[in-house]
Order: C-alpha cells, then structure tokens, then sequence
C-alpha cells in the first residue's frame, strides 16, 4: 500500500516590527513636540523658583518677628553673604541672617545669638529691598518693625530673575506694622530690580 505524500503548507511568517520610514516620522513627530514643550517647563521652573525663594524671604521676616515676640526683645534679619556678619554691600539674593540683636543696632556682634542663616538664592535671581528695607528688617517685642532710632519700618523688597522687572517679578511688602505678604512687583511701588 502507497500513502499519498501530502505536503502541508508552511504558514507564512507575519512580521514584527516597523519600517524605517516608519520610525524616522514618528522620531520626527516626538522632537517636534518636546521642542514646543521645553520652553514651557523652562517658565514652570523660572516660576516655581520664584514662588520658593520668596517665600524662604517672607518666611525668615516671619520667624524674625514672632522670635521678637517670644523672646520679648529686639531681633534683626539683615544681609549677609558669610552668614558671619550683616552686609550692606550685597543683595539679599547674596543670602542673610537672622539673630537675637540685644543691642538693637541692626548689627550682627559677639555674644549675641544667631537663630538662622539662609545662603546666596539660586539662579540668575536679585532681590533688593529699597528704602528702610535695603540693608535690615528689625522687629521689637511688641511684633513692629522698627529702625535702630526707633522709628517705624515699612518697605519693599523686589525679586527678579533673568525675565526683569515686569509681569515675572515679585515683591515683598513690609507694611508700617511689620506684616510682610507677597505682592505683585507692579503693584508694589517699585520701579525696578
């Protein structure tokens, strides 16, 4: 007895993947979009390290003041690019400090307690305080921001980055009775960085 040879066909193999056309358009379509979105995230970013450095600011008047409070005397925040020694050369962009001032002369002295530093802000950034503010911010134990000859305190302190003074800037109101807030820079009286 023969048996027929049946020859079965071979099924035929499907195939995975993608061209190279295929590849390079969509690689085309993919940088296409992140070019459109980095300068996007590039002004996320900027805003994002506009909103932390000045809160880290309002934040250290803050603790300035309520220390006053509690410790019932004089403490200072002042410029300081040491973190030794108040600065009246630099911004506070260069960093500051903030100490016990038992001796209410707005001046970091030996013997008088240091309660924080902050270092110099990150980024092309600048934060200059005009007026009574320039140099020191001072809080007596009542909770109001008094210069050293006792009168009252109130200013502005503008941030700025690489944007400059407009729409991106930021300020730091320090009112006659020592309450800082955040502002918008136009708003704020200022007319620059």
């Amino acid at each position: 007895m023969t048996h027929p040879i049946t020859i079965s066909p071979t099924p035929c193999r499907t195939r995975a993947g993608f061209t190279l056309p295929e590849l390079l358009v969509t690689m085309l379509i993919a940088a296409v979009m992140v070019s459109l979105a980095v300068p996007g995230v590039t002004t996320v970013i900027k805003d994002n390290r506009a909103a932390t450095q000045v809160n880290e600011f309002i934040t250290a008047i803050h603790l300035a003041r309520s220390e006053a409070i509690k410790r019932g005397q004089r403490v200072t925040l002042c410029k300081s690019s040491s973190g030794t020694a108040c600065t009246l050369s630099d911004g506070w962009e260069k960093g500051w400090i903030v100490f016990a001032d038992a001796d209410a002369d707005a001046v970091f002295d030996p013997g008088e307690e240091l309660i924080r530093v902050h270092g110099e802000l990150s980024g092309s950034t600048t934060l200059n305080g005009s007026g009574n503010v320039a140099d020191y911010i001072s809080y007596v134990a009542t909770g109001l921001s008094t210069l050293t000859s006792g009168a009252s305190q109130s200013g502005v302190v503008v941030w700025c980055d690489d944007r400059g003074f407009g729409d991106d800037a930021r300020a730091i109101s320090l009112s006659p009775t020592g309450r800082a807030r955040a502002v918008e820079a136009s708003a704020s009286g200022a007319s620059g960085c």
